[in-house]
């Protein structure tokens, strides 16, 4: 029998990513990610406060293994994630075309996968460039050296939606922690999409968990949740600021704000080394010397 004309083309339901899996979301709603003049683009998965529990449990459960792999690895499995977005770089830019309403839009994806590369070369040298051998008026050696701090939260910005994504976790990752993103709230595509490159490289099950929705609606949760360790804030919103910093008093969060404009994002500030120090503790150690 002959094909039938006019199928119904299987449409996408974006979906959030927790654990190392797509998850439809707990209360099962979705929302309408819109381009140029309201068009509907497609829809994503909703996340609720129990989303972001689940998230939070799976970061904390692969922080272990994460944080005691070496740094070779650790660089060696972000680079992977680079070769992975540069093989679907066309699929990305798509995505943030049509976010952003432009027919053409490669600058944004070429610049995360250099800004992802950029990060990876961090894995083993920060301990070298922010640790130190302290002098000790004693028969010891005296050593700092960062440890990660465990799980943080990421608020992205709604612009640029890949390229700030990429340029807030990687600095949280690398040193060992694990992180639960909220992507941007108005363009969520793209890291929804990239999402899917995370789940196909080498990164562990629960190091990113991706969530999109309302922030305004998530950031009590994260300030409340008392196994959030950190937040790095990149939403620009002066109000979502301020709850995450009152709720970070209760239980004592570090929080850093992260707020550039677009060109500053594509600049050295978005891929500033020193952000990895937000989201690491010092740790002093003494060593006898031996006679």
């Amino acid at each position: 029998m002959p094909a039938k004309s006019g199928r119904l083309q299987v449409q996408k339901t974006y979906k959030l990513f927790i654990g190392g899996k797509f998850v439809r979301g707990e209360n099962g709603c979705v929302l309408a990610a819109r381009g140029k003049a309201n068009t509907h683009l497609a829809n994503f998965c909703r996340a609720s406060k129990k989303d972001f529990r689940d998230a939070v449990v799976a970061a904390r459960s692969a922080f272990p293994n994460w944080s005691k792999q070496s740094a070779y690895l650790r660089g060696q499995i972000l680079y992977r994630a680079a070769e992975m977005l540069e093989m679907r770089r066309g699929e990305l830019q798509n995505e943030i075309a049509r976010s952003n309403n432009n027919s053409v839009s490669s600058s944004e994806t070429t610049l995360s996968i250099d800004r992802l590369v950029h990060f990876a070369g961090w894995t083993d040298k920060f301990t070298q460039v922010f640790g130190a051998v302290n002098p000790v008026a004693s028969s010891h050696f005296n050593f700092t050296i960062p440890e990660p701090t465990g799980v943080v939260a990421v608020i992205c910005p709604d612009d640029p939606p890949l390229l700030a994504f990429v340029s807030l976790v990687m600095p949280v990752i690398l040193s060992g922690n694990c992180a639960i993103v909220v992507a941007s709230e108005t363009k969520p595509l793209p890291a929804l999409t990239f999402s899917e490159i995370i789940a196909t490289s080498d990164v562990p099950a629960g190091v990113i968990n991706v969530l999109a929705g309302d922030r305004a609606e998530l950031a009590p949760h994260i300030a409340s949740h008392m196994d959030v360790n950190a937040i790095v804030d990149g939403s620009g919103d002066a109000k979502i600021g301020q709850q995450l910093q009152r709720g970070g008093e209760l239980n004592l969060k570090r929080y850093a704000r992260r707020q550039l404009s677009d060109r500053e994002w594509r600049g050295d500030a978005g891929e500033n080394p020193y952000w990895i120090l937000d989201t690491i503790e010092m740790k002093t150690a003494w060593h006898p010397i031996g006679l």
